[in-house]
Parts: C-alpha cells; structure tokens; sequence
C-alpha cells in the first residue's frame, strides 16, 4: 500500500514537472521550427511530436530541453528531405512531360494527384519516388514481384502524366 502511494506520488511529481516543462518550452521550440519549416501547422506538429517523444522516454532523459529539441532538429531534417523527395518526384514528372521543346510548370495540385490514385498504383509511387526505395525494397514491402511493381509504377506515370497534360491544356 505504502509503495503504490509512493508510486503515485513520483508520477503525480512527474506529471507536474512534465506540464510545468511543457508550459515553458513549448512556445520556443514551436518558435524554433516555425524559422526553420516555415509553416505554422508543421512547426507546431514537429514540436508536439518532440514533446510526445520525451514523454515516452521522460524517467531515461537527463536534460529534457536538449533532448527536445534535438528530437525536433532531427524531425525538421525528416521533413526537408520529405520535400526534397517530393520536388525530385514533381521533378520527374515534369521533365517527362516536355512538350515543344520546353518544360512545362508544374501541376500544384501534383500531390492530390498521386492521391487520388488506386491504392495498388499509389503506394509504389509513394514508396519509390518519394521514399527513395529502390524497386526490390518496394517489391519486398507490398508482397508483388519486381516486375508487378514496374508496370504499375509505370500505369501510376501514364495516368499521372494523362492528368498533368489535361490540366496544361485547360490552363491555356
């Protein structure tokens, strides 16, 4: 009885001190990623994930602020190269549709695309050109054969570049 009212006790202290750090951090560390990302929403996803991480590691971590917000630096790496792997895909997608000569601008809505398309054609794309996963690791990941996955990477780039060239030809 004793030891369960110490238990709660240490948790009910935990608790308070994790509010309390909570309370003081937050605001600075969403302030740190909104510089970094640019964007409200993220910055605030990033550092809530930061603090969810601490949370599950509170009684291991010896200086939570350090570890905050290298937990957030390395969820802010995560989310440039996430952009990165989507400007390269757009990238593609866009120097494959050359039409006389020059490059067309990209759709912004190239993302609504890809998920609009059927889930058996969407993931491959999802996981090869925006994951970076080489063609074997995407086969292993879905349970088809390489092959499968190239034609429908493939039938995912027709019906891409199909809607791509439609909304050029409506722009213009």
């Amino acid at each position: 009885m004793k030891r369960a009212r110490e238990r709660n006790d240490r948790r009910g202290r935990q608790a308070q001190a994790a509010s309390e750090l909570f309370a003081v951090l937050y605001p600075s560390l969403a302030g740190w990623c909104r510089r970094l990302v640019d964007d409200d929403g993220t910055a605030h996803e990033i550092a809530s994930e930061a603090f969810t991480r601490l949370w599950a590691r509170w009684s291991k971590v010896d200086e939570p602020r350090g570890y905050l917000y290298v937990t957030a630096a390395n969820l802010v790496r995560d989310h440039w190269r996430s952009l990165e792997r989507e400007r390269r895909a757009v990238r593609r997608v866009v120097t494959e549709e050359v039409v006389g000569g020059h490059a067309q601008p990209a759709d912004p809505s190239v993302r609504m695309l890809v998920q609009s398309l059927p889930e058996r054609l969407r993931v491959p794309i999802l996981l090869h050109y925006y994951a970076d996963m080489p063609i074997r690791e995407v086969s292993a990941l879905t349970g088809r054969k390489e092959g499968t996955v190239k034609a429908d990477l493939h039938a995912a780039r027709e019906l891409l570049r199909a809607h791509l060239r439609r909304s050029l030809d409506h722009s213009r």
